[in-house]
């Protein structure tokens, strides 16, 4: 294929790579339907200043040594906001590029807006907004209280006169709200389209590597919740932030999806109020209701989310199905692994649910992704089953196996000294998981059988 004219604009194939000097609705390569994309075609004769890592002249590079490559700290400094600190391993990294993800009105726009203006006192700060007007901003500002004496405004969306600005006030932390409604003058694309996505994004990673400004951009969420835009934007970027739970609820949790510079899955609790969004430090006090009453159905499990082990309460309801497939419902829990759980319940416990519904719920909005919650998922559902209530001061974790063994899970003693923490005083927990020396204050029963943990509650 011959040399494209740098500026030319072409449609790049997703599905092959081919491409095409005109949109089609199929692909004249491989033939796939809806497959063409908006893209800028780049003389391949020369260095391609384009490229999202480009730092310098691309033909110095050399092949080298990975012993010879003297590793750096990365320039870490705090954000003012602890639970934000968590997520991102520690704090924020000079150069990096963070985009954050959630429903509208979860409080993106309010967490980044109350980081830049703690921030603004000791360093530049720029807050670009393709979304809100100055005067919206200011609102908010003012009604949260902050302090925005020094924080820089920028009501923009074209990229080619927004670098420039940036680079001439050389800003430590710059946010970007959001990167849907930016657009560069190289493509023909309206905003938001996957090509002015891809191309905006890249564009502002380079800035981000070349100058040390760090950016946290805002994206917007498809209806299933998932990162509007080209799969390739959670690629482009050093850390990915989702917003989890409802708009409607009190409490926001932040999770860490990618982080190049820290630990995954890690979570950062927050409360909404009148003020802004502010740091819950002891977030395990709010997932447990602590009932006035024994209730049956409800257990409380230790899971732990990146660095920091949390007790969240499991709650079950079983009632008589009339239908003739018995419903299962999960909220924060994987809807299969119920059924498999069942399952095992019926093989190795004797207990059958063929004619019941089964419901179980993680309170406090929180989503278990790990399988240390599969004990107390089965013992809820016991526990609602035969209307039977648990101790208050109990606490359960452990994976259960297809065989009906209870498999050991990671952290096991991080997590009974959290529990301890909070005043449990029993713990069923993986044989593999008991400490060699007690804990005090806590009795840990072992388990290596289904079996064994029924007859402990039953």
């Amino acid at each position: 294929m011959g040399k494209q004219k740098a500026g030319k604009l072409i449609f790049n194939c997703k599905a092959c790579g081919g491409n095409s000097p005109k949109w089609a609705g199929q692909c004249p390569d491989c033939g796939g339907w809806n497959t063409l994309e908006e893209g800028v075609a780049v003389d391949t004769s020369t260095k391609n200043p384009r490229f999202a890592g480009y730092a310098g002249n691309a033909c110095k590079n050399q092949v080298q040594l990975l012993a010879d490559v003297k590793p750096e700290s990365e320039g870490r400094f705090p954000t003012g906001v602890s639970e934000l600190d968590r997520v991102l391993g520690g704090g924020l990294v000079s150069g990096s590029v963070v985009l954050i993800g959630g429903d509208p009105g979860i409080g993106k726009s309010t967490l980044l807006i109350q980081t830049l203006a703690r921030l603004s006192g000791k360093l530049s700060t720029l807050y670009i907004s393709g979304e809100e007007s100055p005067e919206q901003i200011s609102l908010r500002a003012h009604r949260l209280g902050l302090p925005c004496e020094n924080l820089q405004l920028l009501p923009e969306t074209c990229v080619e006169r927004i670098l420039p600005l940036a680079q001439k006030h050389n800003p430590d932390v710059m946010v970007v709200d959001s990167v849907q409604t930016l657009y560069t003058e190289l493509l023909q694309s309206a905003p938001g389209a996957v090509a002015q996505v891809r191309e905006s994004t890249a564009q502002l990673v380079r800035f981000a590597k070349q100058t040390g400004t760090a950016i946290f951009l805002v994206g917007h969420v498809t209806k299933d919740g998932s990162l509007a835009g080209p799969r390739v934007l959670e690629h482009m970027v050093d850390a990915v932030l989702y917003f989890e739970g409802e708009a409607g609820s009190q409490f926001r949790l932040i999770r860490t999806i990618k982080n190049r510079f820290g630990a995954v899955n890690e979570l950062g609790v927050f409360a909404m109020t009148d003020r802004g969004l502010k740091e819950v430090s002891n977030p395990s006090a709010i997932f447990l209701s602590r009932h006035q009453s024994q209730v049956s159905g409800s257990i409380v499990m230790v899971t732990r989310e990146g660095s920091r082990p949390l007790l969240v309460e499991v709650q079950a309801l079983v009632d008589e199905s009339h239908l003739g497939n018995p419903r299962r419902v999960t909220l924060g829990l994987e809807q299969n692994r119920l059924s498999m759980l069942l399952a095992v319940l019926h093989r190795h416990g004797g207990i059958a649910m063929f004619d019941q519904d089964v419901y179980v719920n993680v309170v406090g909005g929180v989503r278990i992704t790990e399988t240390a919650a599969d004990l107390a998922v089965l013992l809820a559902v016991i526990s609602s089953l035969r209307d039977k209530t648990m101790e208050q001061d109990l606490v359960v974790f452990g994976e259960v196996g297809l065989a009906g063994e209870i498999r050991p899970v990671p952290n096991g003693q991080d997590r009974l000294r959290e529990a301890a923490k909070h005043g449990f005083r029993r713990a069923i927990a993986p044989k593999a998981n008991v400490p060699k020396k007690a804990i005090p204050g806590l009795e840990v029963i072992a388990v290596e059988r289904l079996s064994d943990a029924l007859d402990a509650v039953l």
